[in-house]
């Protein structure tokens, strides 16, 4: 088992001297919108008002293969996975560009890529090689899914104590949409004809497969629903397990994190029964094109900061939504009051 600490709420006084002062900035009440709510989550996340600048976001980008491709599910082979973590490795990949763009910078951590890791730095946590097939077998053993979990927390203390001080998971892996959209699933108890989406573009007869795919992976986990392990271990894989166990860790630490699509949204679903109160520490970067992100993050209670359209993974869709994160900071931080600006608020 891996036991999480109590989580702490993000610092109920530095919210309440957030909402305060967007009351004294010059500008009429609620005009800046999201911007305000972000401000003041982000000054309650750091406990401090106002808010400071980030200056270490960090992307990390977990890789997995998962066996379930075998059922046909992907528009893509398993082979795509380490070909495109080379490519996150020479700076060449969606979310290098946007993360360099918003001003962050990118790790990748192979956890279950099946192939040989890059380098030692990249393979430094890896559990295994491809995740079981859900569909006829557990993805991972009780030990693999501790493990997974684990170097999920160890990479998060490591970005923490490295001086992060904003968190962006990422996802890349043929087939992972299959695994996360069971977990969702699971986790608010819906049928798969309602949730399941096209992933990286597969056809009808894809869908199809996708479909029989995880209804057989939620009837072999039908016994385990209540216990966020063993459905990582049952229906989800090394990957997955790697970030929830980052998201809640990150939480325990104190430091916010963006969400982004699907994969990355099923596993905070985990994260929030592993370790209860860590959505408090998160935002949505945006709402991904599968109907399955929308009820994970109704059910999450989040709500995307963009909604674009995207599908990509990566990080992509939280690294588009940082820029927006730090507006929020600047105009709680630096705009001028009413007072200091000498103009009316009457």
């Amino acid at each position: 088992m891996s036991a999480f600490p109590a989580i702490t709420p993000p610092d109920a006084e530095a919210l309440q001297a957030a909402l305060a002062r967007q009351n004294t900035l010059t500008k009429p009440p609620g005009a800046l919108g999201r911007l305000e709510a972000l401000s003041v989550w982000v000054a309650s996340c750091q406990g401090a008002c106002p808010p400071r600048q980030f200056t270490r976001a960090r992307v990390v980008v977990f890789a997995g293969d998962h066996g379930v491709t075998a059922s046909g599910v992907s528009a893509f082979p398993s082979e795509v996975t380490p070909q495109m973590v080379a490519n996150f490795d020479a700076g060449g990949a969606a979310i290098n560009v946007l993360a360099t763009l918003a001003d962050a910078t990118v790790r990748v951590a192979d956890i279950a890529v099946d192939a040989e890791p890059l380098s030692p730095a990249i393979g430094a946590h890896k559990v295994r090689r491809g995740s079981g097939n859900i569909a006829i077998e557990d993805a991972l053993s009780e030990a693999e899914t501790t493990a997974a979990i684990q170097a999920g927390r160890a990479i998060a203390d490591e970005e923490v104590d490295s001086g992060a001080d904003l968190l962006i998971a990422g996802d890349m892996g043929i087939g992972n949409t299959t695994p996360a959209t069971t977990l969702i699933a699971a986790v608010t108890r819906s049928e798969p004809v309602a949730v399941v989406g096209r992933g990286t573009g597969i056809d009808d007869t894809g869908w199809a497969r996708k479909v029989s795919a995880i209804r057989d992976a939620l009837y072999r986990g039908r016994t385990v629903t209540g216990d966020p392990e063993a459905l990582l271990r049952v229906c989800g894989g090394a990957d997955l397990a790697a970030m929830a166990g980052f998201l809640a860790q990150a939480a325990v630490r104190r430091t916010p994190v963006l969400l982004d699509g699907v994969v990355v949204t099923a596993a905070a679903l985990i994260a929030d029964l592993l370790a209860p109160g860590a959505r408090a520490w998160w935002q949505a970067g945006h709402r991904s094109t599968e109907p399955a992100h929308t009820l994970a993050l109704d059910h999450l209670g989040l709500v995307p900061i963009v909604d674009l359209g995207m599908r990509l993974g990566e990080g992509t869709g939280a690294a588009v939504a940082l820029p927006l994160v730090r507006a929020a900071v600047a105009t709680l931080a630096s705009m001028a009051t009413f007072d200091e600006a000498g103009v009316s608020d009457a």
